[in-house]
């Protein structure tokens, strides 16, 4: 039984254990000759130790980099965002067109909308916020602040 076992740890000793799963122990030596027939077959056990260095630096250094992209796309979707409180007033007015240029004039400058995105939401609340009735009058009294306000000089910023 002994001498089975021995000779199944001798031929996995000759034969080298590339996972370092059995009890092969490695030794370092400093002759040569060992090391250049012994990286022939295997890698010594510093190159071993290099590479799996090597591979966990290049792992932080992904994360790293990953890490910034995240917070980028953070602080980009954050700058993007703007929050506009916008609330709807009934108000019976003899001059419907003066109101609603007045209201469009604040909103647009208070809260610094320029983007062709912002405008459309704002142009879609007073749409939907309105009847049937004054639609035509809001996009003409719309367009007129508009081209006012971004075709002229830009001192209302």
């Amino acid at each position: 039984m002994k001498a089975s076992k021995q000779q199944k740890q001798h031929q996995l000793q000759q034969r080298g254990c590339k996972a370092l799963c059995c009890s092969c122990r490695f030794s370092v030596s400093s002759s040569e000759e060992a090391e250049s027939s012994a990286s022939d077959r295997f890698p010594s056990v510093s190159s071993l130790a290099h590479a799996m260095v090597q591979e966990r630096l290049d792992q932080m250094i992904r994360e790293r980099i990953e890490a910034r992209h995240v917070e980028r796309r953070r602080q980009q979707s954050r700058e993007g965002t703007k929050f506009v409180v916008m609330v709807a007033m009934e108000k019976s007015s003899y001059d419907p067109r003066e109101d609603f240029r007045e209201s469009m004039m604040e909103m647009i400058t208070a809260n610094h909308l320029q983007d062709a995105k912002d405008l459309r939401s704002l142009l879609n609340y007073y749409i939907s916020m309105n009847s049937n009735e004054y639609h035509s009058l809001i996009l003409e009294v719309f367009h007129e602040v508009c081209t006012n306000l971004f075709l002229s000089c830009k001192c209302h910023w």
